[in-house]
């Protein structure tokens, strides 16, 4: 069975792979593509002729390759076919692999294929098919379509994963296309007003299509798709006249209100008011927001006429319908009604609402709790003194709205009047310098006095002026309550009330099924099948529940999955955590940083060009990268972690290339963390120039290595893995740079060096090998994107002057430090050329490298000749000629023995800047303005040259080592002569 198992998925690997090469002709692209659909049970019946290929159904897994498919369609099918296949009248096929038609819509197939549709879509670059397949994908699959393809089997983890990837995906569409299209020709239906009307519309749907099948206690989808509607602004804080502003209740209110104002009501009502109970608080608050914006009429703000008492009476209605008496999210409901300046007829909603709004019996409770949330504002003193007149009057306007609805008995009336709180604020509002909030004050104290049934006139009502016109129309409207109005008179009902029922009867004429609208497709339909039946098993457990079992040790015997990072700061939290280690992560660590390091080149470069977010993220990473070690053995570590910080260079370098350096000259890090990040500002910086990369692969010695034990060798995969050599990429760059700069200067000094010097050169030359020819080049810049910046114009100010300057610092810092410990005994000196620093031979060597590499790409730079070539040839004239440390020279301790590499690189690094040079303007900028320079560096050339010619060893000499240095040598001292020479008249010689 197994056997058969693996023939058939080999068999379906293999459709894929051809759906991704060439395909010879239209009747086996028909076959390829009839084989897949006809396993999902989706394959029009128009195609069955064309199925040639039969696939076994149950090794087809949708969620594994469908995604598979679609992206070779879209990659490799439509470019080539889609003419030939529109010309066949064939397009049909391929479109059903992203939007099954109608006669498929109910299938479950059909659903599961939209919801990869819409992230193979999105993760691809956008064209005119594609525009058109999300165009008619998100008429065709809305957001319940893809609820019932999700929760049409049942809730389970996977189903709330599946959700949640669904409804980012939904939400992205129309900003990553009006990204993609830079906001121009977006198709209508695309565009963000438009689209999120739809989405607002087809949310409501999926609510009441929830209440109708009863599963109210099923929250946390809907709960989950209304905060990613406030987090993407569709619930706006007042009602907006933009076409592009999603608006949520601006599109559904209404739809909602009808449905509120049907007979059977309480199940819809009961959904809104669990989905608010389940709501973040700042979620509740900012759909609360919304929806009492929505109702704002300031025209009815104090009218007393019938129609202005039955809008307000009905408005209440609809809340107290919709929200019940906020039991659940009472503080998020007050907080708003509350925390904002709200219109007069705010005012009066509310207070009907608190009383219970249909009339009869009042909702005493709820008027309480009111009143006292009110009157702690409205008997504050820093109330008083700094609100606004429009803050004071709706403050004062509700408090006394809530106050008439509560019976003549309540304590509230009678201990307010002798409360000492109220009694002091009365004196704040009658001492305030603005007549009008005085007004506020004591019309307040008049009407509590009145409904306690005490008698307290202030007198001067009378005029227009100070508030005093406001304060008689509010006494006016407190002769009668909003909520004592039965409907029957004239006039009752506004007439634009009168327009909106009209409407809904006649939309809910047209409707078979309350939750049918004029789509392409009968979405309760889709739904039938799948309503809720009663069961009989046990009810789940709460979450109370599930975190006592999570924290039990004999029963949490499994780790949880690493979720897979999606952003830049979610990779940086993996692999450097800035939350703490919480209970039960410590044994996680290994498989976060094997996730993190998985991920990070891949989502480094996939957010290069897209927004803020790696320049916000980059030196966070850069921290988190470098300071890895692998203490868990994780298998490709040091490859993965190069790759991300070359990536992490390459497409941040203005700001991860300056913290690398920062964090170089730090002494906390180890020998292959300085490797590694050097190697990321050469490598990188190379993929800025466009200049070629060099292979993975550690690069082998010039003259070869002889293995003197074959029998003693490990197997080739672990002796690849145990031989590998960090410094192996940046040395045989260099080493290539060098070599054609040998070549070249040998070519031009063969004729006219004088014969002492020739034989000399001849001398240490290796004998003529046949050998392939190599063509000098100079790099190309062409490959970098125009959009991008390139290393030409970052690489002088972001890598080879903070690299350069923090080295000249970090020396002085060491000398002093060594300078100040002279006189101790040598065991209390300080050494600044220890095992893994900076100084020491291994990493200055590979310093050296690098910053040759680095000077050798920026060539093209404006401030190359006269400002980076001569500081460069003095960093390496003076590490090549002076000591670095005081220690005494016959201590062979920590790698003193690779003195010979160090001088080899710094000689490297002074051809480069001499080739370089002379390829640019013949030396001249060199040899007049920096004479003393060059005749140093031709002097010290010289003097090694002697040296070695004499038979002297250098230290850590010998072999490859010693050909290297003496070819480097050579060249340096023939370049130096060779720019000498042709400017000798002109020099000064110091």
């Amino acid at each position: 069975m197994a056997a058969d198992q693996l023939d058939a998925s080999s068999q379906i690997q293999d459709l894929i792979n051809r759906l991704r090469s060439p395909i010879p002709d239209l009747p086996t692209l028909l076959s390829l593509l009839t084989a897949p659909l006809d396993c999902l049970s989706i394959l029009p019946p128009r195609f069955h002729q064309y199925k040639a290929i039969t696939l076994p159904p149950d090794a087809f897994r949708t969620s594994r390759h469908v995604p598979l498919i679609q992206r070779a369609l879209l990659e490799h099918v439509t470019p080539a076919w889609k003419p030939a296949l529109d010309e066949a009248n064939m397009m049909a096929l391929v479109d059903q692999y992203f939007v099954p038609d109608a006669f498929m819509n109910a299938t479950p197939s059909a659903g599961q294929v939209s919801m990869h549709a819409y992230s193979t879509l999105l993760s691809l670059p956008f064209n005119d098919y594609s525009l058109s397949l999300l165009t008619r994908l998100s008429t065709s699959y809305p957001v319940d379509r893809l609820y019932t393809s999700i929760y049409g089997t049942g809730s389970s983890v996977r189903a709330g994963y599946l959700w949640e990837d669904a409804i980012r995906n939904v939400l992205s569409v129309p900003a990553k296309v009006a990204n993609a299209l830079e906001g121009r020709n977006i198709p209508p239906e695309l565009e963000q007003g438009q689209y999120f009307r739809n989405l607002s519309i087809r949310t409501e749907i999926l609510l009441y299509t929830q209440s109708e099948r009863n599963i109210a206690d099923e929250l946390s989808p809907s709960v989950f798709l209304l905060t990613k509607l406030v987090n993407v602004g569709a619930f706006p804080p007042s009602r907006t006249l933009s076409p592009s502003q999603p608006t949520f209740f601006g599109h559904a209110l209404d739809k909602i209100r009808s449905r509120l104002a049907q007979p059977s009501v309480n199940q819809y009502s009961n959904l809104w008011m669990g989905l608010l109970a389940s709501c973040p608080s700042l979620t509740v608050q900012s759909i609360l927001h919304s929806l009492f914006a929505h109702f704002e009429n300031p025209t009815l703000a104090l009218d007393t006429s019938p129609r202005g008492r039955g809008h307000i009476k009905q408005v209440a209605q609809a809340l107290r319908d919709m929200l019940g008496d906020a039991n659940g999210f009472w503080d998020s409901m007050t907080a708003v009604i509350i925390g904002r300046t709200w219109d007069d007829s705010h005012a009066r909603i509310f207070s009907c609402w608190a009383a219970g709004a249909k009339g009869g019996r009042v909702d005493k409770q709820n008027l309480e709790k009111l009143v006292n949330t009110i009157l702690d504002v409205w008997t504050s003193a820093e109330h008083v003194k700094h609100s606004l007149l429009s803050k004071h009057r709706y403050i004062t306007l509700l408090l006394l709205c809530t106050l008439t609805y509560l019976p003549p008995t309540s304590p509230i009336l009678k201990e307010l009047s002798f409360s000492p709180p109220f009694i002091q604020s009365i004196t704040y509002y009658i001492s305030h310098l603005d007549q009008s909030v005085r007004r506020c004050g004591m019309l307040v104290a008049e009407e509590v006095a009145h409904l306690a049934g005490k008698t307290l006139d202030f007198k001067d009502w009378d005029g227009d002026d100070d508030g005093k016109k406001w304060a008689r129309e509010v006494r006016v409207l407190l002769s009668e309550r909003d909520i004592d109005f039965d409907g029957t008179v004239d006039g009752s009902v506004p007439p634009e009330l009168d327009v909106i029922e009209l409407v809904d009867e006649i939309v809910e004429s047209r409707e078979s099924k309350p939750a049918v609208v004029a789509t392409e497709y009968d979405s309760d339909d889709s739904l039938t099948g799948y309503a809720d039946v009663s069961s009989s098993r046990s009810p789940s457990p709460t979450m109370e529940e599930l975190a006592e079992i999570e924290r039990d040790p004999t029963l949490n015997v499994g780790q949880k999955k690493i979720p897979r990072p999606v952003y830049l700061a979610q990779l940086g939290e993996l692999i450097r955590s800035t939350s703490g280690t919480q209970s039960g992560e410590d044994m996680q660590e290994a498989d976060k940083i094997s996730v993190a390091l998985n991920i990070a080149e891949e989502l480094i470069r996939r957010k290069c060009d897209y927004g803020t977010e790696l320049e916000e993220n980059s030196v966070n990473l850069v921290y988190g990268l470098v300071g890895l070690k692998d203490n868990f053995d994780l298998e490709g570590f040091d490859r993965k972690r190069q790759a991300a910080l070359i990536a992490l260079v390459a497409c941040s370098p203005t700001r991860a290339a300056p913290a690398i350096i920062e964090e170089f000259f730090k002494n906390q890090y180890s020998m292959d963390q300085r490797f590694a990040m050097l190697n990321a500002l050469a490598l990188g910086a190379r993929e800025l120039a466009g200049l070629p990369m060099p292979d993975d692969a550690p690069l082998k010695p010039l003259t070869g290595r002889r293995i003197d034990f074959p029998s003693k060798r490990l197997p080739p995969a672990l002796h690849e893995r145990y031989n590998q050599d960090p410094t192996s990429r940046v040395q045989g760059m260099l080493e290539g740079i060098t070599r054609l700069s040998i070549a070249g200067t040998r070519d031009a000094a063969e004729d006219r060096i004088p014969a002492a010097a020739r034989e000399r050169q001849l001398r240490i030359r290796q004998p003529t090998k046949v050998a392939e020819v190599q063509h000098r080049s100079i790099p190309s810049t062409t490959t970098t994107p125009i959009s991008r910046p390139t290393f030409t114009t970052l690489g002088v100010e972001h890598f080879l002057y903070p690299l350069m300057n923090r080295f000249w610092l970090f020396l002085r810092d060491e000398q002093v430090r060594e300078a100040r410990t002279a006189a101790r005994e040598p065991l209390h000196r300080y050494r600044g050329t220890g095992t893994a620093l900076v100084l020491s031979s291994p990493v200055l060597a590979h310093f050296l490298a690098t910053l040759a590499v680095l000077v050798h790409a920026a060539r093209t730079a404006p401030a190359w000749r006269a400002v980076v070539a001569p500081d460069a040839l003095e960093l390496a004239v003076t590490l090549g000629t002076r000591p670095l440390s005081r220690a005494d020279p016959d201590d062979d301790t920590e790698g003193d023995d690779l003195e010979a590499r160090v001088l080899a690189v710094a000689l490297e690094l002074a051809l480069v800047v001499l080739e370089g040079s002379v390829e640019l303007d013949d030396g001249r900028v060199l040899a007049l303005e920096h004479t003393g320079l060059l005749v140093a560096t031709s002097e010290w050339a010289q003097t090694v040259f002697e040296a070695l010619d004499k038979g002297l060893r250098v230290r850590g000499g010998g072999g490859a080592a010693e050909v290297r240095l003496s070819k480097a040598v050579a060249s340096v001292v023939l370049k130096a002569d060779e720019i000498s020479q042709k400017w000798r008249r002109s020099m000064i010689v110091m």
